[in-house]
């Protein structure tokens, strides 16, 4: 306690005698303090639009928000999630920027990260997996329309419902979620240690077997080899040795995921966004509007449809000995990924937070693998995020150097994420780190948006402020 009265001493006559830095000082003390924290969390919650349009100056909270930023791009890109339910706290909170402000921002952040991500992931492959890629394209294709459709619709319900009901219902689903992920990175750790017992325990039957002789000439070794031999029958049937593994990039799935997120794009930018603005004169929540938007119901439909019909046709390249499957590493029912990445989709809209950090739980809760989990997401939240952060730039953003910088903060952020897992991963065999660092972000992002959300409520019933539903427009 005296060494912390000492330390408070030494600052306030340093903040004393440099008259240049006091200023500095005083700014990240004013941007911490009580009331601007709580303002800036009620600001945040209804929108205020109070920052000045324009380059966003060089600051202490500039340069706070940047380094927590950076920390939370490195854990969230570990777990293929976008990390935006961070991104807009931070940046909101700490920095003091709007809610426009940070979104915009942060569309380009996740982009920076997410780009970082598919770098990485595109031409990965695994021998755990027969050589085949890590991002599974089939789950993207199926989910990606139907998560876009979903987006849009929880935009308006988070229009329409009031805070203390998005509220409840973010507490209640990602608390839910959060345990079942922790659940799940649990059950993988268990499973990792059984079989890293058994790959131990069979190295050292091996070894005693060289040292007293060949297992067949001692009593009961011929079914101890015949074992060892089923064994690895069953290993080589999974595993592919490295060397015979090639890279195959599927080239038409690719180009249908670019026609689906060219078609949203293009009713994203002729509808235009939440505040108004579109490449065309439109009113918002016109006629011309609500057409637009709901065009979007048809076209997931369509895409989502074409695309099972296709899978369909092509059966019998996806039957396994356990039966027909949409993916080795998945479950049989095709239509499960598409519901799911819609309630993502719904989810985050509502939330305000990207589908990617909703998806990814469910995706381990019906048994894909922790890595292939990430890359998929990730590839995912790359569409999503790249539609975001292009809509805002080409309907006018202003703090484009800004995005920039942020972006490439986040893009580097993640590179350093990605490879500390990976060497981690490389070196202990633990795969479950993944979902971990998924409960991590998780678990923040309860903490952070839910103290909130409750605030934010709390400001409103002693305002007087309405607090029921709303319309839309």
């Amino acid at each position: 306690m005296r060494s912390f009265h000492s330390l408070t001493c030494l600052v306030l006559t340093f903040i004393t005698f440099n008259p240049c830095n006091a200023e500095q000082a005083q700014t990240i003390l004013d941007a911490l303090s009580i009331d601007h924290f709580l303002q800036k969390i009620y600001e945040w919650g209804n929108g205020a639009q109070g920052f000045q349009e324009g380059q966003i100056h060089f600051s202490g909270p500039i340069v706070l928000a940047g380094v927590l930023c950076f920390v939370a791009s490195s854990i969230s890109s570990a777990g293929g999630i976008g990390g935006g339910g961070l991104f807009i706290p931070i940046l909101t909170i700490v920095a003091g920027l709007d809610l426009k402000i940070a979104s915009s921002l942060s569309a380009f952040m996740v982009t920076g990260g997410s780009i970082a991500n598919v770098m990485c992931n595109l031409c990965a492959t695994s021998p755990k997996f027969g050589g085949k890629p890590l991002i599974d394209y089939d789950i993207a294709l199926l989910s990606e329309p139907c998560m876009l459709l979903g987006v849009s619709i929880g935009v308006i319900c988070n229009l329409v419902f009031p805070e203390w009901l998005i509220t409840v219902l973010f507490a209640v689903f990602l608390t839910w979620s959060t345990s079942k992920t922790c659940n799940s990175g649990v059950v993988f750790w268990k499973n990792e240690s059984e079989e890293r017992r058994k790959n131990d325990g069979f190295e050292g039957l091996e070894n005693g077997l060289l040292e007293h002789g060949s297992g067949e000439e001692r009593e009961g070794g011929v079914k101890v080899n015949k074992e060892k031999e089923g064994i690895k029958s069953v290993e080589e049937k999974v595993v592919v040795p490295e060397e015979n593994i090639r890279v195959r990039i599927p080239w038409l799935k690719l180009v249908v995921l670019l026609l689906v997120w060219f078609s949203f794009f293009s009713l994203y930018l002729l509808r235009g966004n939440k505040y108004g603005q579109s490449i065309i004169p439109m009113e918002p929540c016109g006629v011309g509007y609500w057409i637009l938007s709901s065009a979007q119901l048809p076209l997931a439909l369509i895409f989502t449809a074409w695309i099972v019909y296709r899978k369909d046709s092509h059966q019998d390249q996806n039957i396994t000995e356990e039966g027909q499957c949409l993916s080795p590493r998945g479950p049989s029912n095709k239509l499960i990924f598409p519901t799911m990445a819609m309630l993502a989709g719904i989810l985050g809209g509502v939330f305000g937070i990207g589908g990617g950090m909703l998806i990814s739980p469910l995706l381990l809760h019906v048994g894909i693998a922790p890595e292939v989990t990430a890359a998929t997401c990730s590839f995912m939240v790359f569409f999503s995020s790249t539609m975001s952060a292009l809509q805002y730039l080409l309907l006018g953003m202003d703090q484009i150097e800004t995005a920039l910088i942020l972006a490439i903060i986040c893009f580097v952020a993640s590179l350093i994420g990605l490879l500390v897992v990976q060497r981690a991963i490389q070196s202990y065999g633990r795969p479950s780190l993944i979902v971990f660092s998924v409960s991590i972000v998780m678990t923040l992002s309860v903490v952070l948006m839910t103290s909130f959300g409750i605030i934010r409520t709390w400001k409103d019933y002693i305002s007087g402020r309405y607090m029921g539903f709303k319309l839309p427009c």
